[in-house]
């Protein structure tokens, strides 16, 4: 693929998210979208496809496809095919390795594409790594806009200061610095082939099924990467109905090649959050709460590391986004209101 260099700038969506999700503990249904009139609708003629659907991406189709929107999503496994044909959804199972032409050719006949593959160590962008392959195959086709699925993870360490899109990026990590050359990439595809291509820096992502409160209440041990986070000063994070609020925002008012950071008002330390979450669960399950869960999950190993605070500022003032959940504490308040124990 011919690598340009692509303006940085971005675009807007809307949504509803009601479904049932089920875990260990209890089962949470949440009214994630409150003011679901918030943005005009979008036109049902209009079709996406989501490559990699994840969290955020069976969320925005659940919506999308509510409003009579033609949702279609490529996944990694048969498996997770056949979960999402059950939802109703038509699947792919898509190697990005290896892509399949007849899948791309599904792809060309969409209008908007949400890209959110994760890049590969060594590998970088499974798509984009296939030179103009993806080029070659949607140009001519319906497609007109497109957002690719970053991590605030691109800015490294800033010592806890603010910082924006402005702000020099300088991941530390293998996958960070993946990431970053993706994002120009995708700026890169859009504008060779005239569509409307933006970049979202999303924060540490949290809903119903995957948030503080469900890692208390499943009572099991904490992975390497969640150790890891704790020892963090700060951590940037997002609901995933703010997340589909934004992509809605973006499709509604396209912006080539502009970046937002998708990320909630309140930066917060790991320890800070859990200790928050630990409350509502023994506020509404009384003796959930084991104590040397709580210890575990309280108690940093090391002496904290400061790391970010990321700015919303642009994603508010230029896609007009209201956030639903402006702080973990309203986003986890509403996972546990919501929440029955099972029978």
């Amino acid at each position: 693929m011919e690598i340009c260099c692509a303006s940085r700038q971005l675009s807007p969506i809307n949504l509803r998210f009601d479904q049932t999700f089920t875990f260990r503990p209890a089962t949470v249904r949440c009214d994630l979208f409150p003011d679901a009139k918030a943005f005009p609708e979008i036109s049902t003629a209009d079709q996406v496809f989501i490559l990699g659907m994840g969290f955020v991406g069976k969320f925005f189709a659940a919506d999308l496809k509510k409003k009579g929107w033609v949702v279609r999503g490529s996944c990694s496994s048969t498996g997770k095919k056949k979960q999402l044909e059950d939802l109703g959804y038509s699947a792919y199972a898509f190697d990005a390795n290896h892509p399949q032409d007849e899948v791309l050719e599904v792809v060309k006949n969409h209008t908007h594409l949400v890209i959110s593959i994760p890049p590969l160590k060594g590998v970088g962008d499974p798509i984009l790594c296939h030179g103009g392959l993806l080029e070659r195959a949607l140009k001519g086709g319906r497609l007109r806009w497109l957002v690719y699925l970053s991590s605030t993870s691109v800015y490294g360490d800033s010592g806890g200061a603010w910082v924006d899109e402005d702000y020099p990026v300088k991941p530390e990590s293998e996958l960070a610095r993946a990431r970053l050359a993706a994002e120009e990439q995708w700026l890169c595809f859009g504008q060779n082939l005239g569509i409307a291509a933006h970049v979202f820096r999303l924060g540490g992502i949290y809903g119903p099924g995957r948030s503080a409160v469900d890692t208390i209440l499943k009572q099991g041990p904490m992975s390497k990467g969640q150790k890891a986070r704790l020892l963090k000063d700060y951590t940037s994070r997002v609901h995933v109905a703010d997340v589909c609020q934004a992509l809605h925002a973006s499709i509604l008012h396209p912006s080539p090649g502009k970046i937002y950071n998708i990320v909630d008002d309140d930066p917060a330390p790991r320890e800070e959050v859990f200790e928050f979450a630990r409350k509502l669960v023994e506020e509404k399950l009384p003796g959930r709460v084991y104590a040397e869960r709580g210890d575990q999950v309280l108690v940093s190993e090391k002496p904290s590391k400061s790391t970010k605070r990321v700015s919303n500022a642009r994603m508010k003032k230029e896609l007009g986004v209201n956030l639903h959940y402006p702080s973990y504490r309203s986003g986890l308040g509403c996972i546990m209101e919501n929440m029955a124990p099972m029978s």
